[in-house]
């Protein structure tokens, strides 16, 4: 135990897993987070780890997916973020998703019942008081403007922003299932948690093959739904963010149908994969929007790559012309919000130190990375980094070849500092693998799902190098 006190900025999914990280490891720490006192654009309740824009972690399948791994590495570090998502998951075939209300629930009553850990609500409306010596900003990509022009005035650097758009949320009871039906996308059930080297915890399979809901489009339908999207009304940007981007991975849906009118049927609306049962003479639509179950009651489904910024009177209009969605009832409405995130390869250290004033330490989206988890994973790493240094050990940082450590390494040396945009995990951050130790193993060719398999089985035996060294040595 440290006498000393750690400082976090920020109760989402960073700031969560950092506090997490940091009273496990025995250090005192005090969560700030400026909700209920002042709100956000975004978020809907006081709870801490609260998922805005989707309920779901994205695929859990460790070998072929880069963010599957991330979950693989994050339960061997003990996460609360996965251990909270695996308690509460819901189905979503190969993919981890959650029931978002009991998720951020039971991250906050375990953050709040840690000794460790006490909770000041109330914002942090400028750079932290000197006597603070050690603190993670985890503040997100909706950081309070004091902070934001605070951080900026002590780098000499502007923040860099972009637009994230959040999808809307139907109740299942006003779906017709006359027309649509249940069905993942090549019948793919959830990965079964058995009998490999290195599965995650024995969770279940995490889905039945028909856990999206599905509602299709024929050619005449697609077409006119796409003129709809592109003549409705939308929000109104002001002067100041007019020059904002949209995220490469969250474009609003109305955006992507201005890039071409078949864009949405090979993205977030294509039918590959889906028979739909009721067709006789064409069974594979032209097209198909698919709804991710939103809470283990099932009672609430999210509308898949629907992420909008169309006035609202225009997405009930324009998303009833959905066949199967002719009478829904939204819980939530879709909607955009202006993310903030700042010039980590330039700005930041290997362990996320600001250079300018190195008692700051960065986690979560403000440094750059995309995502939940990869929010929560950087939040882990500051959490490890910073309790390492109050316990008076060097921190270590995790290798380049894990998940982890392709994400540090990314965020912090390896993106060009001059065109840095936020990043999702990916193979392509990985140094390659050895391919001819794979064909001296009697691989006649070495494709992409060798390659992936290989970097993820070298990723997890490096990684419990770094998260249990002693364990290893032994």
């Amino acid at each position: 135990m440290s006498s000393k006190t750690v400082h976090i900025i920020g109760g989402g999914m960073a700031g969560s897993e950092a506090a997490w990280q940091l009273a496990e490891a025995g250090v005192k720490v005090v969560l700030h987070e400026m909700r209920p006192v002042k709100k956000t654009d975004a978020h809907h309740t006081d709870n801490f780890a609260e998922l805005v824009c989707s309920n779901s972690f994205r695929s859990d399948d460790w070998e072929s997916n880069a963010v599957g791994l991330l979950h693989a590495e994050m339960r061997r570090a003990h996460s609360i973020i996965m251990s909270a998502g695996d308690k509460h998951k819901v189905p979503a075939g190969s993919a981890l998703a959650v029931d978002r209300d009991a998720f951020s629930a039971e991250v906050t009553a375990r953050l709040s019942a840690h000794a460790n850990i006490s909770i000041e609500r109330g914002e942090v409306d400028g750079l932290p008081p000197a006597d603070w010596d050690s603190v993670i900003v985890a503040t997100g990509p909706l950081t309070s403007p004091a902070l934001s022009e605070a951080i900026g005035k002590l780098t000499n650097e502007d923040h860099l922003a972009f637009f994230d758009a959040i999808a809307p949320i139907v109740f299942t009871e006003s779906i017709n299932f006359d027309i649509a039906w249940y069905q993942s996308r090549y019948d793919k059930a959830g990965p079964d948690a058995k009998g490999e080297d290195y599965t995650p915890a024995p969770v279940g399979a995490g889905g039945t093959g028909k856990d999206y809901i599905n509602c299709p489009m024929e050619k005449k339908e697609y077409y006119e739904f796409i003129e709809a999207l592109r003549a409705a009304e939308k929000t109104e940007f002001k002067e100041w963010e007019k020059n904002t981007p949209y995220f490469e991975g969250c474009l609003p849906i109305e955006v992507m149908a201005d890039r071409g009118a078949d864009t949405l049927r090979w993205g977030p609306m294509k039918a590959i994969g889906l028979i739909n049962p009721r067709a006789t003479e064409f069974p594979r639509p032209w097209a198909v929007v698919q709804l991710r179950q939103d809470n283990a009651l099932g009672t609430l489904y999210n509308m898949v790559g629907f992420q909008t910024k169309l006035k609202y009177g225009e997405q009930q209009r324009i998303f009833r012309m959905i066949p199967g969605l002719e009478n829904a009832e939204f819980a939530r409405l879709g909607g955009i919000h202006r993310n903030t995130f700042i010039n980590s390869p330039k700005l930041l250290d290997a362990t996320l130190r600001l250079k300018a004033m190195p008692r700051l330490r960065f986690a979560g989206q403000i440094t750059g990375c995309e995502g939940y988890v990869e929010s929560a994973a950087v939040g882990l790493m500051a959490g490890r980094f910073a309790a390492a240094e109050v316990l008076g050990r060097t921190p270590e940082v995790p290798p380049p070849t894990t998940a982890m450590g392709a994400l540090l390494n990314h965020i912090t040396t390896g993106a060009n500092a001059d065109t840095f945009q936020p990043m999702n995990v990916n193979f392509g951050l990985f140094p390659p693998i050895d391919e001819a130790a794979l064909l001296q193993a009697g691989k006649k060719k070495v494709d992409s799902k060798d390659r992936k398999k290989a970097m993820s089985h070298r990723a997890l035996a490096d990684f419990e190098k770094w998260v249990s060294p002693d364990k290893s040595a032994a």
